[in-house]
């Protein structure tokens, strides 16, 4: 205890000592008790501030994906699908699309390919440039062929909702959606996916 301190139990009573002294304990302890809790609440900060170097590249380069140059060029491919095999194909990266910028460190990428057996395969990336958060990845098939399964119910459905049957890009719209990402990812595709009015 400093000597302000001893002064002050002095000049009071025995008992006021020990409660004043167990005051300024508690004080004591409470002041002890914050001081280990704000560095927990660096340590909690700083996982955000862990950033995968590979992924913070990326995000410095969006709109630009590593496989752009790929567009149009057939070779062998592997789609990541979290839960499910893997897709490895050979075919052709059709369109590719990113946001201009991720200012929260999170993004999303989408992606089509065609197959050289005629399917269609839809990616969705979610990115995040902590190196504690992983990538999450989705994907589906497209198979135009009445043998799939997946695909006859799906033109079943259609077909009893409209006369037109589902086609890839139905597919795409159903898997993508239309927030603004995939907008430019179908502008990319060419206008096959705007609704034509006259």
């Amino acid at each position: 205890m400093s000597s302000e301190h001893t002064e002050e139990i002095s000049e009071h009573g025995p008992s006021e000592a020990t409660s004043h002294q167990a005051t300024v304990l508690v004080r004591g302890e409470t002041i002890r008790d914050q001081e280990p809790k704000s560095p927990p609440k660096d340590k909690e900060k700083s996982p955000r501030k862990e950033v995968s170097e590979d992924k913070l590249r990326m995000q410095s380069r969006l709109p630009v994906l590593d496989d752009d140059p790929d567009v149009g060029v057939q070779k062998e491919q592997i789609v990541i699908r979290d839960g499910k095999a893997d897709l490895a194909f050979t075919g052709t990266l059709l369109a590719s699309a990113a946001p201009p910028s991720a200012p929260n460190g999170e993004w999303q990428e989408y992606r089509v390919y065609a197959t050289t057996g005629g399917k269609h395969v839809f990616s969705k990336v979610t990115r995040s440039v902590s190196a504690e958060k992983q990538d999450s990845h989705e994907a589906e098939v497209y198979d135009p062929s009445p043998s799939s399964v997946p695909s006859q119910l799906l033109r079943s459905a259609r077909e009893l909702a409209r006369s037109r049957p589902l086609t890839w890009t139905d597919a795409a719209v159903a898997f993508f959606g239309y927030d603004p990402l995939a907008k430019a990812l179908y502008r990319k595709l060419s206008g096959q996916f705007e609704e034509h009015i006259n």
